[in-house]
């Protein structure tokens, strides 16, 4: 796409450097109020019933914009610096809602591109920007489109995370947190190749990543049992990127039961696949009526090959297993795990 980070110095005449101190340049702050395009976080208190509401200079973030033949994105009192840059994302983790935030860092990743932003200081606002992107992947999906599109959400998380992890293979460091993003790209990406190839070696022995590694493995293998197992030594942020693969652990499960204990008369205990699945009962009960799973008046499980079904496109979606990733929450503030104050052990 037309954001797609910068290859080679070839393609850049000069590289612009951003002068702008504030979140939204003047500028574009009081076009904006002219043309009564503020959003509602952005306006002044006190203001908000004017006829032509007046935007606060402390609260206003710069909008993402396209492109466009003509137009000079390189002009520095329209850019921000990296300082300015990095305030702006930790607004918009800390304060702000996800709609608005994902446009607005959008404009971040913009900025950045056209001033070659490079080393620690892109890699912690790119560490931030995937983690937000992750949360939000969890936090939002089964949300109506109008809110959320986990399409859209899914390409500038994929393209933050190949952004970050560039940095870290070409960067000279340090990056302590190298071992938790790789891992988090492990996990979003499971079964795929992709974060496999950009591994570095001395990575694949850190505790984050060897988790991630036998979690992916037990996934590639089909043993859903394993890798829902080995998902309760997941942290908050890693189960956020795990959770959008648990529909198919779930169906995979229920399939292979559905052929290992299909006859007549034999009954599998309903507690016993939910604790399998790391559901409650009725979440589990939901989870197998979906796949055409008798549930009889004992609370036993009647599995049969020739019952087991396909749910219709749209009816079960990894909402039924929030519950995996929220319990993991705890008394932490998604804030503080966005900025990466966080550090669970692994068990």
């Amino acid at each position: 796409g037309e954001e797609q980070r910068p290859r080679t110095d070839e393609q850049w005449r000069g590289q612009a450097q951003g002068t702008c101190q504030t979140m939204c340049p003047g500028r574009e702050l009081e076009a904006r109020e002219l043309q009564r395009c503020l959003h509602r976080f952005e306006l002044l208190a006190g203001t908000e019933r004017f006829r032509k509401p007046r935007g606060d200079p402390f609260r206003a973030v710069k909008e993402y914009s396209r492109p466009a033949a003509g137009k000079d994105s390189t002009n520095p009192t329209d850019l921000r610096p990296p300082a300015v840059l990095m305030k702006t994302v930790c607004y918009l983790i800390d304060d702000i809602v996800y709609s608005f935030a994902f446009d607005r860092l959008r404009s971040v990743k913009q900025d950045m591109i056209i001033q070659r932003m490079s080393g620690l200081k892109c890699v912690a606002i790119l560490e931030r920007t995937v983690r937000f992107l992750t949360y939000a992947s969890y936090r939002l999906c089964g949300e109506p489109l109008r809110l959320y599109d986990p399409r859209i959400n899914d390409t500038h998380l994929q393209e933050n995370l190949s952004w970050l992890l560039d940095c870290y293979a070409t960067g000279t460091g340090p990056h302590p947190n190298q071992e938790e993003m790789q891992a988090l790209g492990l996990l979003y990406n499971l079964g795929s190749s992709l974060c496999l190839i950009q591994l570095p070696e001395r990575l694949r022995s850190s505790p984050a990543v060897t988790l991630a590694l036998s979690i992916n493995q037990a996934f590639l293998q089909r043993n859903p049992v394993r890798v829902l197992r080995l998902a309760r030594r997941l942290n908050f942020i890693q189960s956020c990127a795990l959770h959008r693969h648990f529909v198919t652990c779930g169906r995979d499960l229920l399939l292979i039961y559905s052929h290992g204990y299909s006859s007549r008369n034999c009954r599998f205990p309903l507690d016993g696949l939910a604790q399998l699945l790391s559901l409650d009962a009725p979440l589990a009960a939901q989870l197998c009526q979906a796949y055409g799973v008798v549930v009889n008046q004992d609370n036993q499980l009647v599995f049969s090959k020739a019952a087991f079904t396909e749910p219709e496109p749209g009816k079960l979606h990894c909402k039924l297993y929030h519950s995996i990733v929220a319990e993991k929450l705890r008394d932490f503030s998604v804030g503080s795990i966005i900025h990466g104050m966080v550090l669970d052990c692994y068990v």
